[in-house]
């Protein structure tokens, strides 16, 4: 058996918690709790797949979002060069809990959080590719069918297991959960990515593949009673997409309003203008805002420049009046976080991300 323990946390806004592994059995209270990592899992998955909240972002090494120090035992690195492990946390011997796997019983000393706790835990599905369809010249839609429902929350993530890619891959659902079991996703290829090459060039279809998800904190919040405001950067549009439809389907446009801001390198990466547009409300109740960073004169007339600023520019009230939503490149994301919470002091309650690397 591979087990996991966290002991206690190292912020102050954190909730901490004892917590030591013996058996595959979960138990929770004031003075600990324990949670078996299953193989497969690393630290970080194990806990989240027990209902631990354990802080996080993105899921994949590139945040920080899931330092941990080892406090006994012994773990395996999954990437020990993953971005978001600086030398300064190295030197104090820091871990990234979603780039480790314990092996044997450990202790550890983490960050843990009520609001990290999932509102559905993550399950692994097995789903078969169906159908994949061109969004524009980098970024395609994929389709895969799974036995079991799909569930999950509009705007989070799903971690795709693909053949011959050693480490699982964090991708958006753009759809909305349901229980067909189809889930679907907008991927950009990158250049060089052994994922991205293997999903545009040879899956396929009726291929299996692993999907293990919900994951993410990016998720629309229906209850809250403001216009919202979705900021999507290159495959960011997936999740935006998702919280649009889920908005709609949660009746949110008869009396709110949805701001949605696309931003884009050239013209032809322009794209979610045919997905809103089958909302109903759509010019209406929903606006939709595509921003060229590098226009071509002779073929945009549009908005230019970065994403962030338009969205400072063109909304009609008060930032601190509505309800964010971002996806994108960390550069965008980290724009987004200066201008709402430091210049328009925007609270962080009313801001939703999850950072793409």
């Amino acid at each position: 058996m591979i087990c996991a323990a966290v002991l206690g946390c190292e912020r102050e806004s954190a909730v901490c918690g004892n917590f030591r592994v013996t058996n595959p059995v979960i138990e929770n209270d004031k003075d600990g709790s324990r949670f078996e990592q299953i193989p497969g899992d690393t630290i970080l998955r194990a806990a989240l797949r027990s209902g631990v909240g354990m802080s996080y972002e993105c899921n994949s090494g590139g945040c920080g979002g899931c330092k941990f120090e080892l406090l006994s035992g012994e773990v395996e690195s999954l990437w020990p060069d993953a971005p978001g492990l600086g030398e300064r946390d190295k030197k104090r011997g820091r871990r990234l809990a979603c780039q480790c796997r314990a092996i044997g019983d450990v202790s550890i000393k983490a960050a843990t959080a009520p609001e990290y706790i999932p509102p559905i835990l993550p399950r692994r599905n097995k789903a078969v590719l169906t159908e994949t369809a061109a969004i524009t010249h980098d970024i395609r839609s994929f389709r895969f069918q799974s036995d079991s429902p799909a569930e999950f929350l509009a705007g989070q993530f799903a971690m795709l297991d693909l053949p011959g890619v050693h480490a699982a891959r964090a991708y958006s659902m753009a759809n909305l959960p349901n229980s067909a079991g189809i889930w679907e996703f907008h991927i950009r290829r990158v250049p060089h990515g052994k994922a991205t090459s293997l999903l545009f060039d040879s899956l396929p279809l009726g291929l299996e593949i692993g999907i293990d998800g919900p994951y993410g904190m990016g998720y629309l919040r229906p209850e809250s009673p403001r216009d919202l405001v979705c900021v999507a950067g290159g495959s960011g549009l997936a999740p935006m997409i998702s919280i649009a439809r889920g908005a709609s389907a949660a009746g949110l446009f008869e009396s709110q309003r949805l701001f949605f801001f696309y931003g884009a390198r050239e013209p032809r990466d322009v794209c979610g203008d045919t997905m809103l547009t089958a909302l109903p409300g759509f010019s209406d109740r929903i606006v939709y805002c595509p921003v060229v960073s590098s226009p071509d004169a002779a073929h945009w007339t549009g908005a230019t420049g970065y994403v962030h600023e338009e969205v400072a520019k063109n909304l009609p009230n008060e930032l601190s009046s509505y309800e964010f939503y971002f996806a994108g490149p960390a550069a965008m994301t980290q724009a987004l976080q200066e201008l709402l919470m430091v210049e328009h002091k925007v609270p962080f309650d009313q801001i939703h991300f999850d950072r793409f690397f």
